[in-house]
């Protein structure tokens, strides 16, 4: 019998030395048995073992099979013995790890630190090996050096279970994050220390920082500063340093572990103008095209942004027109002497990439062909980058999803192929608006609507709403097919009737009856004009009151009861990228109103207004926007309907001031309007802190306007302007505005509100 044995404290080499001591004579194994086995099966020790039934063996075959079993990893102990011809294997497992478990860490969540071992081979299930648990402690403490936490303290325990297990507990004492004492910069001459640190993420906090308790810029972490040298090497590189280099950087920590001091070597070099810039390559587009793109010209001091900014618009005009694959490189020909460089941008178009098929998803109550008719890019086509922007964005303004996103994976054994998978997350379509007040002069008012902007998912709109106060009863009824037809004109129909007593509201005092029946229609003109127009009769019947002014008695006198036809006409100019939250993009539009020439009273009103939304950093949103407005009569009608009077004040105009309130008033005192509006706001707008959705912002704003009298030239001294905060939200009850505005300039007679608020309820 011979006998040889492993233990897994052995090192290989004295582990060959003892199996030779034992000369074996060479035998046939006739059979192999194995024992000790718990969780690994014998066919997997056949699988690895190197001797077969039938197999003559000495000594080195021994030898041999005794290391391709402790190769393996499964086993800590291996021994091999011989009855007769019978090859005997008997092994001890390895434990595996049953579990384990983290304690006192907070810089890291812990299931990012189980994902993190499973990567170098350790965790729940997997063989226990002490040598990759002391790799993962080591890797371990690097993560939190390069957090600056060098103070951390990290052990392991090992507690054996039952059937061959253990269990695995690392209790960390993460200790303070080391603080930045100093950021020292040499060989810097051009640009003083102070600048330069402008840029830096991690730097020590001095004068009035060091109150701010929640700025985290004197924490120390490597992959900040890595950031923060690449932000230095650009600084210089945009202003024509173009052998910047940074020759070192060392860090070094205090005797106690609580400070970082960092020094960075650096050589400026000299500034460099460009030569000449041209274009080389296969031009798959017009030259011309590319040549629009270029942005650094000769004589201009280098600067990589407008290198690099030169490339990418290349690459993404290219990418328009299907060639998504293409590469620009810029290539530079230096000339140290005169210290002039030149740029060759190097065209490869690659392949041009064609769409193989439009997926969608996620839309569990829209219909496909409400979303495949604001697509711009095509199924068939070739892939344009720019017609996939374009597809989101017109997504966007449908306001019925939440989120959107779109991919475009290469088919799998392609390589100008790819498929274009939309998925949407769609939001409350539909709202349900339900108010109930009470007030000394209102009493009880009662306000309630429907709204279902994607009716049945066909993309079509549905609108009842009704309201009733001591002040109005109006019923509206509202229809709007966006896609009449199939080349994008809408059409829809209305039908109103209100009863408004206005000696109730904050107007003046008159009883308005009218009812309006009618259909509009949009005409697209271009992927961003569009034309509106609607006609339709309107019976306006006028009541006076005992408080009615002199002025509206007048009117009522000569035309207590008006018919005409009236018409209305716009055109729309509108790149948003959003109806609900714009954060790009410009809004104009060429409003009027007018009568038909033959009615029973001949007016007009016309205006502009416009919105412009400007992004900025962090998803910050710069808002202006405007309101105009004209209205006068014509043919034999010399005075203006009142009621068709212009307002300004409230929530949708100048807020701090009461709805409608200000401008003219009547002989009573009470706001009578005008045919002359001026009101403008500008504003920025955040994202809610806190809130990672895009459904909710924060606004500061300026506001300001007003309205004036027929006969009256606008006057901008008698403007009124504020200022104050907002939210706009998107609800689980619908959409919700939230105003505070402070008056800037109001006078004694303004009527103030200076906390206002629109709210609704949702359903789908």
């Amino acid at each position: 019998m011979i006998k040889t044995k492993i233990l897994h404290t052995c090192v290989i080499a004295l582990f060959m030395w003892s199996v030779q001591a034992f000369a074996v004579e060479e035998f046939e194994v006739t059979d192999i048995q194995v024992s000790g086995t718990q969780r690994i099966s014998a066919g997997t020790i056949f699988n690895y073992l190197p001797i077969k039934v039938g197999d003559f063996v000495d000594d080195n075959e021994v030898n041999e099979a005794i290391k391709a079993l402790f190769d393996t990893g499964f086993f800590q102990d291996i021994e091999l013995t011989r009855e007769g011809g019978i090859l005997v294997v008997n092994v001890v497992e390895r434990p595996t790890v049953a579990s384990v478990e983290f304690s006192g860490n907070k810089e890291f969540e812990t299931e990012a630190l189980k994902k993190g071992m499973l990567q170098v081979g350790f965790g729940e299930g997997l063989v226990f090996k002490k040598a990759i648990l002391d790799k993962v402690e080591q890797e371990l403490r690097t993560q939190y050096y390069s957090s600056g936490k060098y103070s951390v303290d990290i052990k392991t325990t090992v507690t054996p279970l039952e059937r061959n297990r253990v269990k695995i507990n690392i209790d960390i004492k993460e200790g303070k994050t080391a603080r930045v004492g100093e950021v020292a910069i040499v060989g810097n001459t051009v640009f003083s220390d102070k600048k330069l640190l402008k840029n830096f993420a991690v730097k020590p906090k001095t004068g009035w920082r060091k109150l701010n308790f929640l700025s985290k810029s004197d924490q120390y972490s490597k992959q900040k500063l890595a950031g923060d040298l690449e932000s230095l090497r650009s600084y210089y590189q945009d202003r024509g340093y173009l052998d910047f280099k940074i020759d070192s950087t060392q860090v070094s920590i205090s005797e106690n572990k609580k400070k970082i001091f960092i020094t960075v070597n650096l050589t400026e070099g000299e500034v460099y103008t460009v030569d000449k810039v041209s274009l080389r390559g296969k031009f798959v587009v017009p030259e011309e095209d590319l040549k629009e793109k270029v942005t650094i010209f000769t004589g201009d001091i280098f600067s990589r942004k407008e290198v690099e900014k030169t490339s990418k618009a290349i690459s993404d005009r290219l990418a328009e027109s299907g060639y998504t694959f293409a590469n620009v490189n810029a290539i530079p020909d230096i000339d140290k002497e005169n210290r002039k460089v030149s740029f060759v941008f190097a065209i490869d178009p690659s392949k041009r990439v064609y769409v193989r098929r439009i997926n969608i998803s996620g839309n569990t109550a829209t219909r496909d062909e409400v979303i495949r008719r604001e697509l711009r890019q095509i199924e068939g086509g070739w892939l344009s980058t720019k017609d996939v922007r374009r597809s989101k964005t017109r997504l966007q303004r449908l306001s019925f999803f939440e989120d959107i996103n779109i991919e475009t994976p290469a088919v799998p054994g392609t390589e100008d192929q790819v498929d274009v998978n939309v998925r949407v997350k769609e939001r409350q379509t539909g709202s349900m608006m339900f108010g109930v007040g009470y007030s000394e002069s209102d009493k009880l008012l009662l306000q309630a609507s429907i709204t279902q902007k994607n009716l049945f998912g066909s993309g079509r709109e549905l609108d009842l709403s009704l309201d009733t106060s001591k002040v109005a009863t109006s019923l509206r009824l509202r229809y709007f097919n966006p896609y009449y037809t199939v080349n994008g004109v809408s059409r829809g129909f209305y039908a109103t009737w209100t009863d408004i007593d206005a000696a109730e509201a904050n107007v003046s005092r008159y009883i308005n009856k009218t009812v309006s029946l009618g259909v509009n229609y949009r005409v697209p003109l271009s992927e961003y004009n569009s034309f509106t127009f609607s006609f339709g009769p309107d019976r306006t019947k006028l009541e006076s009151t005992s408080g009615t002014p002199d002025e509206i008695l007048a009117y009522i006198a000569v035309r207590p009861d008006d018919w005409y036809l009236k018409t209305t006409a716009s055109w729309i100019h509108d790149t948003r990228d959003s109806i609900l939250y714009p954060t790009r993009g410009f809004e104009f539009r060429i409003l009027g109103e007018a009568s038909f020439p033959g009615s029973e009273i001949d007016y007009y009103k016309g205006g502009v207004n416009f919105s412009w939304h400007v992004p900025t950093i962090s998803e910050v949103v710069l808002k202006l926007s405007g309101d105009l407005g004209y209205g006068d009569a014509y043919g034999d009608t010399t005075l203006f309907p009142f009621y068709k009077n212009y307002y300004a004040g409230g929530s949708s105009s100048v807020r701090g001031y009461k709805a409608r309130s200000l401008g003219p008033r009547d002989s009573n005192g009470d706001p009578f309007g005008g045919t002359k509006r001026v009101v403008g706001s500008f504003g920025v707008l955040f994202p809610f802190p806190g809130s990672e959705k895009k459904d909710k912002r924060l606004s500061v704003f300026v506001d300001g306007g007003s309205v004036f009298a027929q006969n009256d030239e606008v006057d901008f001294n008698e403007l009124r302007y504020s200022y104050g905060v907002g939210v706009f939200w998107y609800s689980p009850v619908g959409p919700l505005s939230l105003s505070y505005a402070i008056p800037i300039n109001d006078e004694l007679g303004d009527d103030l509100e200076k906390f206002q608020f629109t709210i609704g309820k949702g359903f789908r």
